[in-house]
């Protein structure tokens, strides 16, 4: 599938950015997701969640899709993150759904913040790309939105609420 102009705001951008389908299987997710935890892209894809995580945190990961099963939506989620080396990470989990134009659940758009680098410098690097992002979604939705097809009407779709949920996000509040 070709990436469309939205799906490219995510490509390089500094947060972990993954898209899952609705068992947990990561379907794909950006460069900053994959070196984070020390794989190549490809290595990632096809595979489910439970795996960038430690046995012990397999509860709160399940705990948090139950949450998102039955909500649409995660938010402040705390969840031990795994390398491939072994090493982990606390990480803030954000998920948002993503729906067809039947509203039938497609899957999430999940962003995840590593806990350890939550510092001001970063916090306002991140805040400046969420603004910046929205700022290119509003540009796509004027110009390029009416003419898009089903698929990428909806991954627009969930991309917009999924900034519009990161936007509201008070980063501060969830720094160690």
């Amino acid at each position: 599938m070709p990436q469309t102009e939205a799906r490219k705001i995510l490509k390089d951008a500094p947060i972990m950015w993954r898209r899952i389908n609705s068992i947990g299987i990561i379907l794909d997710c950006n460069s900053t997701y994959a070196s984070k935890l020390g794989y190549a892209k490809t290595e990632i894809l096809g595979r489910t969640i439970f795996e960038h995580v430690p046995k012990d945190a397999w509860e709160a990961m399940n705990n948090s899709l139950k949450t998102w099963f039955e909500t649409g939506n995660v938010t402040d989620r705390e969840i031990t993150f795994k390398k491939q080396d072994g090493s982990t990470f606390p990480g803030i989990l954000h998920a948002v759904s993503l729906y067809d134009e039947k509203k039938n659940l497609l899957g999430s758009n999940t962003v995840i913040f590593d806990l350890t680098e939550l510092n001001d410098k970063k916090i306002k690097e991140f805040e400046d790309y969420f603004k910046e992002a929205k700022e290119k979604l509003d540009e796509i939705k004027k110009s390029e939105y009416n003419n898009l097809d089903e698929n990428s009407k909806s991954e627009y779709d969930g991309l917009r609420k999924m900034f519009d949920m990161l936007v509201t996000t008070d980063l501060r509040s969830l720094k160690k």
